[in-house]
């Protein structure tokens, strides 16, 4: 697959891999089960009604919109951790605002039911918003797995002990890189807002988000290049006993400082590796927004990595992983994968 204009979406791994597999051949090879600290699970009482779903050919954004023209209520108010992939067997929660609407909880839950397993429901005084779950739990089933039995093993246990890159994954730029085009085609004036400069718009966030990912994925190929992808260096404003970091690029670019800072904008313009052509498109959209740089580990470590055969060329793999990290980065640092999912035809209601 080639990527739209000058976007790289294939970056170094850590090491040589020692095989292939084929990921997602059927929905329930890829199953993700949210987990949530125990100080946001349903208290009784409160004016949201959260909802544990498992669904699987839907995306998150079109089963929010269905809770709420079920619930009567706007899109805004359907509340929701994280985006979770419609080609898998997935477990989420959701938090829809019901106020005053307790006697009619029943029925609505009854609606939701038809249309997704409803595995538990609970009222809360608060709203989920992104990125506040506590972890997803992985488990995935590879099939045509080609590799060597000793070194696929010593591969996983370097897994567990060392981690991968923590690239962004494919799916957050969009097919062949689709997502960066449109984020190099936004209004560098007014990035954020709709077509008519007015609110803010869902889909030119999910843009920026991708300029921003592509950014760090550019450094972090680099540092993965040279071998520094794991070590803390001068000018990293990670603390000393957290992973090395990378820069999410914001107003005034990155946070590091000193031969780091230098390095990362090097980098980005181009002067060291070369990601300066789709950068340069890039990088207007940041000068406006004022959204001040942020930092991302370089380092993504499954945590309970664990493994067994299933059959001739079948692996089952199981482990959990922090919000805003990605599976098939993990396995695709040992693997090279072969998505099984990118050719099924997507249902007309899903547009993501």
């Amino acid at each position: 697959m080639t990527a739209m204009g000058p976007w790289r979406l294939n970056w170094p791994v850590s090491v040589e891999r020692v095989g292939r597999a084929r990921l997602k051949t059927t929905p329930d090879d890829f199953r993700v089960s949210e987990v949530l600290p125990p100080a946001l699970l349903p208290s009784g009482t409160g004016e949201h009604l959260m909802l544990h779903l498992e669904k699987s050919g839907d995306n998150t954004e079109y089963v929010a919109r269905t809770l709420a023209r079920l619930s009567g209520c706007r899109d805004f108010d359907v509340g929701y951790c994280g985006l979770k992939d419609r080609h898998a067997v997935t477990r989420q929660w959701f938090s829809v605002y019901r106020p005053g609407l307790e006697a009619g909880d029943a029925d609505f839950l009854a609606a939701v039911g038809e249309h997704w397993n409803l595995l538990d429901s609970g009222r809360s005084p608060r709203k989920l918003r992104r990125g506040e779950h506590l972890a997803n739990d992985f488990v995935i089933v590879l099939r045509s797995l080609d590799a060597p039995q000793a070194s696929l093993e010593a591969a996983l246990n370097r897994l567990a002990e060392q981690g991968a890159p923590n690239y962004f994954g494919p799916q957050r730029f969009g097919h062949q890189g689709g997502n960066l085009e449109r984020a190099a085609a936004l209004d560098s004036a007014r990035p954020m807002a709709g077509r008519r400069g007015g609110k803010r718009s869902s889909k030119n966030v999910l843009y920026f988000s991708a300029a921003r990912a592509w950014l760090f994925n550019e450094v972090l190929a680099s540092r993965v290049s040279d071998g520094t992808w794991h070590t803390t260096v001068e000018g990293d404003p990670a603390p000393d006993d957290q992973a090395p970091s990378g820069p999410l690029w914001g107003d005034g670019g990155t946070s590091a400082t000193g031969a780091l800072a230098e390095r990362e904008r090097a980098v980005i313009d181009g002067r060291v590796d070369g990601a300066g052509v789709g950068a340069a498109r890039l990088l207007p959209l940041f000068a406006t927004t004022r959204m001040r740089p942020e930092r991302r580990p370089l380092v993504i470590r499954p945590e309970a990595l664990d493994w067994r055969c299933l059959g001739d060329g079948v692996l089952e793999l199981r482990f959990r992983l922090a919000p805003g990290q990605y599976a098939t980065t993990v396995i695709g640092d040992i693997l090279a994968l072969t998505d099984a999912s990118l050719s099924a035809p997507a249902p007309n209601h899903n547009d993501r």
